[in-house]
């Protein structure tokens, strides 16, 4: 009888701890199932994070033109950068009117089909107020000898096109046969140690064009 009364409640207790059991296992399995959905959250939203952007090339920087005159040209039209990249030289500057007093004296000497029928050239191109730098009666004099005003024209001009970093520290040959340098570096040079580029590589159809302060007069 003893035994029997054992049997039996083995057997309820082991009813009781049965469901018991159970729901252990299924609560871990709850919590194993939550922290892979947890991982697999946080992973996706690992996924979504931005990747940092890599640096700018400043290398780029030189490509366009450069100096602060340029904020004077026109932003559009044929005398605006993208205007003048499309015309020879000589047509692109009688389309800056800083440029005005270079497009009387060029056209005096005649050079103006030169000029546009060059390839691949440099122009050292002074300003209005360059020329204003040299007094009227000199001035006048040099616009009304062709010769003298071609030679002097012509000592603007290099016969190859001159990309910024070329201007650091060179010496090259110009049209006129004379030799002309340039100095500096970034976006400060000088030409002949006497003229500073105001606004550089400035590109035309058949030319890099340097805008200068001063006139470059031949030795």
């Amino acid at each position: 009888m003893q035994n029997r009364v054992r049997r039996v409640a083995v057997a309820v207790a082991a009813a009781v701890m049965l469901p018991l059991a159970l729901t252990a296992c299924s609560d871990s399995g709850s919590e194993d199932t939550a922290s892979g959905s947890a991982s697999s959250a946080a992973s996706k939203d690992k996924s979504k994070e931005p990747e940092a952007s890599a640096p700018a090339d400043d290398g780029e920087a030189m490509d366009g033109p450069f100096g602060p005159a340029c904020a004077s040209v026109p932003k559009d039209g044929a005398g605006s950068f993208d205007g003048m990249a499309k015309d020879p030289v000589a047509t692109a500057a009688s389309n800056n009117p800083a440029l005005s007093t270079l497009v009387t004296a060029v056209k005096k000497a005649g050079l103006v089909d030169t000029l546009n029928n060059a390839k691949d050239v440099t122009v050292f191109a002074p300003t209005n107020d360059a020329f204003g730098k040299i007094p009227k009666a000199d001035l006048d004099k040099v616009l009304n000898d062709k010769e003298q005003l071609t030679k002097i024209l012509t000592h603007h001009v290099v016969g190859k096109k001159l990309a910024p970093k070329d201007l650091e520290n060179g010496t090259f040959e110009t049209l006129a046969k004379t030799e002309v340098t340039t100095s500096g570096s970034g976006e400060s040079f000088k030409v002949a140690d006497s003229a500073n580029v105001v606004c550089g590589n400035v590109k035309t159809a058949n030319a890099n064009v340097y805008i200068i302060d001063s006139v470059l007069m031949p030795k």
